[in-house]
């Protein structure tokens, strides 16, 4: 790691590319100081519209803060190929196979970029300012639609062989289980991704089960949505804390294999379902001592502490060449 570059006050621009939007950001250290948010849809029809799209709103947000060639990174929600950037996957956007995105942006640019999974830059964000300030070992999770993971060993953001390290979402945890995009089956992402959630609970809806929830989404289960759920959590409704709790389990079980893979010192949990907070954390940290290895057990899982900045304060950490 060089520290150096954790005390450089330079400003970078970093981009975070969701399946519903972009944010970008002027950001200088832990601060964002410009914050803009675009609408992926509009452009998400190919690759290479949105890459010019993207290369458009980032020249124009340097001219706005007065920057002159800054360093730019980008986290996207997909398989990146470090440290060449080429993103060779990516579930919420179409047609991103072999995508040369470092150079291609950085053609358009004429700047320096650096690309990787928007969960990988999370944890470095988390690891570096967050809740996993100070550890040398650290797995980061999100979820919300998926289920995306990040790792730090040693005091370094680990990669892997080809960048596609940390895909905690498609860990197996049912031998026989529903056939996933990605190639497998039974993976928690089927379980716990928060489409997958809404679905189960919805169909209980329709079957008449006895929740406040009925009253929240005024019987109609097409409007439920997980902030629905904290809802009825904080009423007292045992059936939306189940929901959670059960999510919460599931996470758990996976959460145990990789603590007893890695023995890490900390678990930072982001993503829209982590909001739920205690209602999922504690039967995920139950199952993890229930049933990981029990000198592993002391493992501390906490809720990440950047919430929707970390995705842009990780990617100006990758601009200025932290964890690479």
């Amino acid at each position: 790691m060089n520290f150096n570059r954790l005390t450089s006050t330079r400003r970078v621009i970093g981009v975070d590319i969701g399946g519903t939007q972009i944010k970008l950001g002027v950001v200088q250290g832990s601060r964002i100081l410009i914050r803009q948010v675009l609408p992926t849809r509009p452009v998400a029809a190919s690759p290479d519209r949105l890459q010019k799209h993207l290369a458009a709103a980032v020249l124009k947000l340097a001219r706005d803060a007065r920057l002159h060639r800054p360093a730019v990174g980008v986290g996207i929600p997909g398989l990146v190929r470090s440290p060449e950037g080429i993103v060779t996957g990516c579930a919420n956007l179409k047609g991103w196979n072999r995508i040369p995105l470092k150079k291609n942006l950085e053609r358009l640019l004429r700047s320096r970029v650096e690309v990787d999974n928007d969960v990988h830059a999370m944890t470095l964000a988390e690891w570096i300012y967050g809740a996993g300030q100070g550890a040398d070992s650290l797995i980061g999770l999100t979820l919300g639609t998926g289920v995306g993971g990040g790792i730090v060993l040693g005091g370094q953001l680990y990669r892997g062989r080809r960048g596609s390290v940390a895909e905690i979402g498609h860990l197996p945890i049912v031998w026989d289980g529903p056939a996933c995009p990605c190639g497998g089956r039974g993976c928690l992402e089927r379980f716990v991704g928060n489409q997958e959630i809404l679905r189960a609970v919805r169909s209980d809806l329709r079957r008449g089960v006895r929740t406040k929830l009925r009253a929240l989404t005024e019987g109609r289960p097409s409007r439920l949505t997980p902030e629905m759920i904290d809802a009825a959590c904080r009423l007292g409704d045992p059936y939306a804390r189940q929901v959670w709790a059960g999510a919460g389990e599931r996470v758990g079980w996976a959460l145990a294999g990789v603590v007893n893979l890695l023995d890490p010192e900390r678990i930072v949990v982001g993503g829209g379902i982590a909001k739920a907070g205690r209602w999922i954390l504690e039967p995920m940290r139950r199952t993890v001592r229930q049933r990981a290895i029990r000198s592993l057990r002391d493992v501390k899982i906490l809720p990440a502490k950047l919430g929707e900045s970390a995705g842009l304060i990780g990617a100006g950490l990758l601009a200025r060449g932290v964890g690479a």
